[in-house]
């Protein structure tokens, strides 16, 4: 719970129950999903489906994924 408003909560203007259950859906998600941890090796809890080997030129090209309105950016490797 505190991670939440640490580093979500904190951060945003919710105006109504509608927008906070929106915001903490994707903060959810993405913290689920995409937010490493350090209490399991810098893993994430819920692993996406398995991806296919990337290439050597994938491996140079970084992208950027906003959440929350980048409020929260990840980075991935290119597809």
């Amino acid at each position: 719970m505190r991670t939440a408003r640490t580093e979500c909560l904190d951060w945003v203007l919710v105006w109504n129950r509608r927008d906070l259950e929106g915001v903490l859906t994707e903060y959810i998600r993405h913290y689920n999903t995409a937010h490493p941890h350090r209490g399991i090796g810098l893993n994430v809890p819920i692993h996406a489906a398995e991806p296919t080997p990337a290439s050597i030129e994938q491996i140079r090209r970084v992208e950027r994924a906003d959440v929350l309105g980048s409020l929260i950016h990840a980075y991935r490797h290119a597809a």
